[in-house]
């Protein structure tokens, strides 16, 4: 009885070491696949959820992986990071293990947030103009702007748009310092943010602003991975 016992525990140790040993297998090379597929400049991180992972091994199918993309440039715009979850993913562990060039990874459906810094929203506007944090889901510019050959200092708040394949940022509630009248405002300030070609075929469904600047959600279905 007591050799059983000993038996069934170095069975279960040596499951479970299997389990953490083919997890980071799989976990290397999803990332190494979206690293090459989206041409990344650094290795993504990839976690594959629910325990245990050998389950979903063998039937080659794992129903939710988290993914950390770091910074990433896009039609010349800096995309500090981006957090994607992929559902419903296919990579049968055995052609994993024998050929992994050619197995096919595919995600049925991909979430994700890209952000983009205020530091980087500044670069795409008007020039003497600085986007500035006015708390969370809003946004503020300040600065100046020229007005028949004057500097003139202006503060407003920022609407934000999506349009085809870029956000576009719209000024409200325009301040002129001094008084001074300044036919349509918002044209001298308005600025647009292209986001194309994101990784993981990600479209935007929402903007909002945040303390670091925009968190821009998006949505993908049928995805690719190699």
């Amino acid at each position: 009885m007591r050799k059983l016992v000993v038996a069934v525990a170095l069975l279960a140790i040596l499951l479970v070491v299997l389990d953490r040993v083919a997890v980071v297998g799989v976990q290397r090379e999803i990332a190494r696949q979206i690293e090459a597929k989206y041409d990344l400049a650094q290795t993504p991180s990839v976690q594959v959820k629910g325990i245990p992972f050998l389950t979903q091994a063998v039937s080659g199918r794992y129903e939710e992986i988290a993914i950390g993309i770091g910074e990433v440039e896009r039609e010349g715009i800096r995309l500090e990071r981006i957090d994607a979850t992929l559902y419903g993913v296919t990579a049968p562990l055995s052609d994993l293990i024998q050929n992994a060039a050619a197995t096919e990874i595919r995600a049925e459906r991909v979430t994700g947030t890209v952000v983009i810094s205020r530091e980087t929203l500044s670069a795409r506007a008007p020039r003497g103009i600085k986007v500035e944090g006015a708390g969370d889901d809003a946004l503020r510019v300040s600065g100046n702007v020229t007005v028949l050959g004057n500097q003139v200092p202006v503060t407003a708040d920022l609407k934000i748009q999506v349009v085809q394949g870029a956000i576009r940022l719209t000024p409200t509630n325009v301040k002129i310092a001094g008084g001074i009248p300044v036919p349509n405002p918002e044209r001298l300030i308005s600025f647009t943010v292209p986001v194309k070609n994101l990784p993981l075929n990600l479209r935007i469904t929402r903007v909002k602003s945040t303390s670091e600047g925009l968190a821009v959600q998006g949505t993908a279905s049928d995805v690719p991975l190699r």
